[in-house]
Protein backbone atom coordinates (compact mmCIF):
# COMPACT_ATOMS: atom_id res chain seq x y z
CA UNK A 1 0.00 0.00 0.00
CA UNK A 2 1.30 3.43 -0.95
CA UNK A 3 0.69 6.56 1.08
CA UNK A 4 1.16 10.10 -0.20
CA UNK A 5 0.26 13.20 1.79
CA UNK A 6 0.39 16.89 1.03
CA UNK A 7 2.15 19.18 3.48
CA UNK A 8 3.26 22.78 3.73
CA UNK A 9 6.38 24.33 5.24
CA UNK A 10 5.71 25.83 8.66
CA UNK A 11 7.38 29.13 9.52
CA UNK A 12 5.87 29.89 12.92
CA UNK A 13 7.02 27.58 15.71
CA UNK A 14 6.52 27.32 19.43
CA UNK A 15 3.68 26.23 21.72
CA UNK A 16 1.41 29.16 20.88
CA UNK A 17 1.89 28.77 17.14
CA UNK A 18 1.21 25.01 17.34
CA UNK A 19 -1.98 25.62 19.32
CA UNK A 20 -3.23 28.13 16.74
CA UNK A 21 -2.35 25.73 13.95
CA UNK A 22 -4.38 22.90 15.51
CA UNK A 23 -7.41 25.19 15.77
CA UNK A 24 -7.35 25.49 11.96
CA UNK A 25 -7.46 21.69 11.49
CA UNK A 26 -3.74 21.29 10.91
CA UNK A 27 -1.07 19.24 12.71
CA UNK A 28 2.51 20.44 13.33
CA UNK A 29 5.17 17.97 12.23
CA UNK A 30 8.88 17.75 11.52
CA UNK A 31 10.94 16.02 8.84
CA UNK A 32 14.56 15.22 9.64
CA UNK A 33 17.47 13.05 8.51
CA UNK A 34 19.50 12.71 5.36
CA UNK A 35 21.69 15.49 4.02
CA UNK A 36 19.07 18.23 4.44
CA UNK A 37 18.31 20.25 7.55
CA UNK A 38 15.29 19.41 9.68
CA UNK A 39 12.13 21.06 8.35
CA UNK A 40 8.99 22.07 10.26
CA UNK A 41 5.82 21.29 8.31
CA UNK A 42 2.05 21.17 8.76
CA UNK A 43 -0.41 18.48 7.69
CA UNK A 44 -4.16 18.14 7.44
CA UNK A 45 -5.34 16.71 10.78
CA UNK A 46 -8.08 14.40 9.54
CA UNK A 47 -5.83 12.89 6.87
CA UNK A 48 -3.02 12.03 9.30
CA UNK A 49 -5.49 10.78 11.93
CA UNK A 50 -7.09 8.41 9.44
CA UNK A 51 -3.72 7.15 8.25
CA UNK A 52 -2.44 6.58 11.79
CA UNK A 53 -5.29 4.12 12.29
CA UNK A 54 -3.97 1.96 9.44
CA UNK A 55 -1.39 -0.65 10.39
CA UNK A 56 0.45 -0.40 7.07
CA UNK A 57 1.03 3.34 7.56
CA UNK A 58 3.39 2.56 10.45
CA UNK A 59 5.54 0.15 8.41
CA UNK A 60 5.68 1.74 4.97
CA UNK A 61 7.85 4.20 3.12
CA UNK A 62 5.61 7.26 2.84
CA UNK A 63 5.67 10.10 0.32
CA UNK A 64 5.40 13.64 1.65
CA UNK A 65 4.61 16.28 -0.95
CA UNK A 66 5.91 19.42 0.74
CA UNK A 67 4.96 22.49 -1.30
CA UNK A 68 5.31 20.44 -4.47
CA UNK A 69 8.57 18.70 -3.53
CA UNK A 70 8.23 14.98 -2.86
CA UNK A 71 10.29 13.27 -0.16
CA UNK A 72 10.38 9.61 0.94
CA UNK A 73 10.02 9.29 4.69
CA UNK A 74 9.24 6.91 7.54
CA UNK A 75 6.87 7.66 10.39
CA UNK A 76 9.05 7.78 13.51
CA UNK A 77 6.74 9.14 16.21
CA UNK A 78 3.28 10.54 16.78
CA UNK A 79 1.85 12.25 19.84
CA UNK A 80 -1.85 11.95 20.63
CA UNK A 81 -4.08 13.83 23.05
CA UNK A 82 -4.59 11.95 26.32
CA UNK A 83 -8.28 11.23 25.73
CA UNK A 84 -9.42 13.00 22.55
CA UNK A 85 -8.95 11.65 19.00
CA UNK A 86 -6.52 14.49 18.37
CA UNK A 87 -3.04 14.25 16.84
CA UNK A 88 -0.70 16.74 18.51
CA UNK A 89 2.57 16.23 16.61
CA UNK A 90 4.21 13.88 14.11
CA UNK A 91 7.87 13.08 13.37
CA UNK A 92 9.08 11.80 10.00
CA UNK A 93 12.56 10.63 9.00
CA UNK A 94 13.85 10.95 5.46
CA UNK A 95 15.04 7.77 3.74
CA UNK A 96 17.57 7.23 0.98
CA UNK A 97 16.60 4.68 -1.69
CA UNK A 98 20.20 3.38 -1.71
CA UNK A 99 20.70 3.04 2.04
CA UNK A 100 19.32 0.29 4.26
CA UNK A 101 16.89 1.34 6.96
CA UNK A 102 15.76 -0.21 10.24
CA UNK A 103 12.03 -0.42 10.82
CA UNK A 104 9.60 -2.36 13.01
CA UNK A 105 7.16 -4.45 11.00
CA UNK A 106 3.96 -6.07 12.34
CA UNK A 107 3.48 -9.84 12.42
CA UNK A 108 0.35 -11.42 10.96
CA UNK A 109 -0.45 -14.83 12.46
CA UNK A 110 -2.30 -17.27 10.21
CA UNK A 111 -3.68 -20.83 10.41
CA UNK A 112 -3.62 -21.05 14.20
CA UNK A 113 -7.14 -22.51 14.09
CA UNK A 114 -6.00 -25.52 12.06
CA UNK A 115 -2.74 -26.12 13.94
CA UNK A 116 -2.69 -29.65 15.46
CA UNK A 117 -1.97 -28.15 18.87
CA UNK A 118 -5.24 -26.22 18.71
CA UNK A 119 -7.54 -28.34 16.54
CA UNK A 120 -6.60 -31.74 17.97
CA UNK A 121 -5.31 -30.92 21.45
CA UNK A 122 -7.26 -27.81 22.39
CA UNK A 123 -4.07 -25.87 23.10
CA UNK A 124 -3.81 -22.15 23.74
CA UNK A 125 -2.02 -19.87 21.28
CA UNK A 126 0.36 -17.25 22.67
CA UNK A 127 1.62 -14.39 20.51
CA UNK A 128 4.86 -13.53 22.31
CA UNK A 129 5.88 -10.89 19.77
CA UNK A 130 3.60 -8.69 17.68
CA UNK A 131 6.33 -7.05 15.60
CA UNK A 132 9.96 -7.50 14.63
CA UNK A 133 12.63 -5.06 13.55
CA UNK A 134 14.06 -5.56 10.07
CA UNK A 135 16.84 -4.12 7.96
CA UNK A 136 16.39 -3.59 4.22
CA UNK A 137 16.42 -1.09 1.40
CA UNK A 138 13.31 1.13 1.31
CA UNK A 139 11.99 -0.62 -1.80
CA UNK A 140 12.04 -3.98 0.01
CA UNK A 141 10.28 -2.90 3.19
CA UNK A 142 7.36 -5.29 3.83
CA UNK A 143 4.06 -4.00 5.24
CA UNK A 144 3.95 -7.11 7.46
CA UNK A 145 5.52 -10.54 7.93
CA UNK A 146 3.30 -13.62 7.95
CA UNK A 147 3.70 -16.25 10.65
CA UNK A 148 2.20 -19.59 9.56
CA UNK A 149 1.24 -21.72 12.56
CA UNK A 150 -0.40 -24.61 10.67
CA UNK A 151 2.13 -27.28 11.75
CA UNK A 152 2.50 -26.30 15.39
CA UNK A 153 1.70 -28.86 18.10
CA UNK A 154 1.25 -28.37 21.84
CA UNK A 155 4.49 -27.32 23.58
CA UNK A 156 5.99 -26.21 20.27
CA UNK A 157 6.96 -22.69 19.29
CA UNK A 158 8.12 -20.58 16.37
CA UNK A 159 11.32 -18.59 16.81
CA UNK A 160 12.38 -15.39 15.07
CA UNK A 161 14.98 -17.06 12.87
CA UNK A 162 12.30 -19.42 11.53
CA UNK A 163 10.28 -16.57 10.03
CA UNK A 164 10.06 -16.53 6.25
CA UNK A 165 11.38 -13.12 5.24
CA UNK A 166 10.97 -11.44 1.85
CA UNK A 167 14.03 -11.17 -0.39
CA UNK A 168 16.47 -8.51 0.73
CA UNK A 169 15.07 -8.34 4.28
CA UNK A 170 16.99 -9.40 7.40
CA UNK A 171 16.11 -9.45 11.10
CA UNK A 172 17.60 -7.06 13.65
CA UNK A 173 17.62 -8.88 17.00
CA UNK A 174 19.66 -6.46 19.14
CA UNK A 175 21.69 -9.17 20.86
CA UNK A 176 18.81 -11.60 21.36
CA UNK A 177 19.83 -15.04 20.18
CA UNK A 178 16.58 -16.38 18.73
CA UNK A 179 13.51 -15.15 20.64
CA UNK A 180 10.18 -16.98 20.62
CA UNK A 181 7.58 -15.37 18.37
CA UNK A 182 4.58 -17.60 19.07
CA UNK A 183 3.79 -20.82 20.90
CA UNK A 184 0.99 -23.27 21.66
CA UNK A 185 0.68 -24.42 25.24
CA UNK A 186 -1.55 -27.06 26.80
CA UNK A 187 -4.78 -25.86 28.34
CA UNK A 188 -4.27 -25.60 32.10
CA UNK A 189 -5.23 -28.88 33.74
CA UNK A 190 -6.10 -30.33 30.36
CA UNK A 191 -3.84 -33.38 30.55
CA UNK A 192 -4.88 -34.22 34.13
CA UNK A 193 -8.55 -33.92 33.26
CA UNK A 194 -8.10 -36.13 30.22
CA UNK A 195 -6.31 -38.78 32.27
CA UNK A 196 -9.03 -38.69 34.94
CA UNK A 197 -11.72 -39.05 32.30
CA UNK A 198 -9.97 -42.09 30.85
CA UNK A 199 -9.83 -43.79 34.26
CA UNK A 200 -13.49 -43.11 35.13
CA UNK A 201 -15.81 -45.95 34.01
CA UNK A 202 -18.79 -44.96 31.92
CA UNK A 203 -22.11 -44.80 33.81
Amino acid sequence: MQFEMNAQARNEQGTGASRRLRRTGKVPAIVYGGSEAAQAIELDHNTILLNLRKEAFHASVLTLNIDGKKQSVLLRDSQMHAYKPLVLHVDFQRVDANQKLHQKVPLHFVNADIAPGVKLSGGIVSHVMNEVEVSCLPANLPAFIEVDMKDLKVAQSIHAKELVLPKGVSLVLHGQDNPVVAAISAKKGGSDEAAAAAETPAA
